[in-house]
């Protein structure tokens, strides 16, 4: 039987993407992330046979949130070149803004990063903007742990982080 907490994590479609294309939008997404219509593009790429596997998050079959990953070594990302064959890389936003401060970001990414490693994955690692304290926060409840600040492939600034269950306040 399914914990009342328990998340699912149902495959992206190309009919969720006005529902993405929303939360894009709202300040709490675009701050951090791209011109909806650019990162819609960028998805729509990689959809059917890129690398990325990407996802939708609900909790009681109401989808909030956007998760992907992906192999860190694929691109040339030299943030996370340290890592081992096997890491997978993380991006995500809790799109719904009725979701926001209620402590759901950390459980669905300690879950979804428990079902990566699973699967085999060596690490999951998450590079948020040293600027964003909000995902820092939330990255740090879920059990990612910083290993430090360094250049992403377009030269700015990121915090590498890495996911180690011990580390999680949940």
């Amino acid at each position: 039987m399914p914990q009342p907490d328990a998340y699912s994590f149902p495959r992206l479609k190309r009919a969720d993407y006005p529902l993405l294309r929303a939360w894009l939008a709202q300040p709490h997404v675009r701050g951090w992330w791209g011109d909806p219509e650019e990162e819609i593009a960028l998805i729509d790429e990689d959809i059917d046979q890129g690398p990325t596997d990407m996802r939708l998050v609900a909790l009681a079959g109401h989808p909030f949130a956007y998760v992907q990953d992906y192999p860190a070594h694929h691109w040339p990302m030299p943030h996370y070149a340290a890592f081992p064959t096997g890491a997978r890389g993380m991006d995500t936003f809790l799109g719904d803004p009725a979701y926001l401060g209620r402590g759901h970001a950390p459980r669905y990414l300690r879950q979804r990063c428990a079902e990566i490693m699973a699967k085999g994955a060596t690490t999951v690692v998450i590079d948020p903007s040293p600027a964003n304290d909000r995902a820092i926060r939330a990255y740090r409840r879920a059990g990612f742990v910083p290993r430090g600040i360094a250049p992403c492939e377009d030269g700015d600034p990121v915090l590498v982080m890495e996911f180690e269950p011990a580390s999680s306040s949940w």
